[in-house]
């Protein structure tokens, strides 16, 4: 019988990482569970002890890659959970990250938790729930430049600090307003606690279907955040005479955009699917990852 499969994302920088990663592989080829490996991570960490059968399979981390596992388990930060995400995403197959890094705000489980996340993956003990995507066209004179997707931000940014970048924001068609900026981002639900939270946007809950639109240091009275439906179509029109931009999805996929450049974003047609384990509050996360105060909360009155 072919064994299950769970393909394994590592962050390596770290010797700690390493050897949590070897442990994990020992800990689920005792259930019969194979890893599905990133060759020049494992190269980092070694087979160790465990038996022929059940020794990491090899693959090369392009997208699609997780194809037939039953999840793509992340060591590591939220970038590590990003690089997953492009090798989960095109074949439905769910992220469960695991938090070796800082904050690790898109993580479900901390490292002091991994033994619990690993038995709820050999026992199947966990839910699945899809976050919302934005896929990305570039365009100049209606021919399209390139195709892409984003599952926390994409960015449309000035290249070069000498000059600053004129945008038209553009929403279900209309004009909404001009300004000169250093960007602009639209985001996900997902993506308001990165990027777009540091830029001055709202924190919006993972279950709020919604998009954001968030300038970065706009030189306009108006040039707010703004959150807008998720079915609009959003376009960032870049002055035709101005410096070119650059669009930036999740820090992983660079789009050169000269000027004149047109970017349409729109709710992506594929979402994300991540792994939930205990259904702990947002608001809990919120507090721990951000150290929130909250000392002198009563809580509802009981009866």
């Amino acid at each position: 019988m072919t064994p299950r499969e769970v393909v394994l994302v590592l962050h390596t920088g770290r010797e700690t990482n390493r050897r949590t990663a070897a442990a994990v592989a020992a800990r689920l080829a005792a259930d019969g569970i194979r890893l599905r490996v990133i060759g020049e991570e494992w190269a980092e960490v070694g087979d160790g002890d465990l038996p022929a059968s059940l020794a990491p399979r090899i693959v090369d981390g392009r997208p699609g890659c997780a194809e037939g596992a039953e999840v793509v388990l992340v060591l590591g930060g939220d970038g590590t959970l990003l690089r997953a995400a492009e090798m989960a995403r095109p074949v439905g197959v769910p992220l469960l990250g695991v938090n070796l890094g800082r904050v690790g705000f898109l993580a479900e489980a901390e490292q002091d938790s991994l033994g619990e996340a690993l038995d709820l993956i050999v026992a199947g003990g966990y839910r699945v729930e899809e976050r919302m995507t934005l896929d990305a066209v570039a365009r100049r004179n209606g021919d399209v430049l390139a195709r892409t997707w984003a599952l926390n931000e994409a960015a449309v940014e000035k290249s070069t600090r000498e000059r600053i970048l004129e945008v038209v924001l553009e929403v279900d068609g209309r004009p909404v307003s001009a300004f000169g900026c250093d960007g602009v981002l639209c985001a996900t639900p997902t993506g308001s606690t990165a990027y777009a939270f540091s830029a001055g946007g709202p924190l919006v809950w993972p279950q709020v279907e919604a998009l954001l639109l968030v300038p970065s240091n706009a030189h306009a009275l108006f040039a707010r955040p703004m959150v807008i439906s998720p079915d609009s179509q959003v376009a960032v029109e870049i002055d035709a005479n101005g410096p070119p931009a650059v669009l930036d999805c999740d820090g992983r996929r660079l789009v050169e955009l000269p000027p004149g450049a047109r970017v349409e974003l729109s709710r992506g047609e594929q979402g994300v699917r991540m792994v939930r384990l205990d259904g702990q509050p947002f608001a809990d996360r919120l507090v721990r990852k951000f150290d929130l105060p909250v000392r002198g909360w009563r809580g509802a009155p009981k009866p």
